[in-house]
């Protein structure tokens, strides 16, 4: 495989340095031609095909490697922060569960730790923030509003952040579910 590609870098390289097409001078700044043969095509390079180039065409086309699966877990360690009031909180939100903090429904559809074969750290979660006030006795109750729904990732959380003016929300980390005994 290593061979083939080397031959396709050798064939760019080839091209490239030869010479760039001249358009040619106009008829009275040409000079008389001394024959009319046609000019010489570029040369072409062969390399000879090395035997594991040989045995995977032997093969027929490479399958594309399967994508490795991400992890997935039962809960997302997300934090809040009310700016008006300057308070934190850190806690786990099970999936598919709706967890309230203060005003805002937090309902997580999937968090993901990265596969330890992709050399990376970090989580992604898939999750939905919507804004629903708590009812106030003898007034009509407000209708609940979207604020966030898509993925947020644990080691970048300005990739696509949670924008609100009076609350932050990042993810933390994924958790799983403790063993059964």
């Amino acid at each position: 495989m290593r061979a083939l590609s080397l031959a396709v870098a050798i064939l760019i390289l080839a091209a490239a340095s030869a010479a760039p097409a001249q358009t040619p001078p106009p008829a009275e700044l040409a000079p008389p031609a001394a024959s009319s043969a046609p000019p010489a095509p570029p040369p072409t390079v062969l390399l000879p095909q090395a035997e594991s180039d040989a045995a995977v065409s032997d093969l027929g086309p490479l399958k594309p490697a399967a994508p490795v699966a991400r992890p997935r877990r039962t809960a997302a360690i997300i934090q809040a922060l009310d700016k008006t009031t300057a308070e934190t909180l850190r806690f786990e939100a099970p999936v598919g569960q709706p967890i309230r903090y203060k005003d805002l429904v937090f309902t997580v559809h999937v968090c993901e730790d990265s596969a330890p074969e992709l050399g990376q750290r970090g989580a992604a979660a898939h999750l939905e923030i919507d804004s629903s006030p708590r009812p106030i006795p003898g007034r009509a109750t407000p209708p609940t509003r979207q604020l966030f729904k898509g993925w947020m990732f644990a080691n970048s959380p300005g990739l696509h952040p949670f924008e609100h003016p009076v609350y932050d929300a990042w993810l933390i980390a994924c958790k799983a579910a403790p063993p059964s005994a």
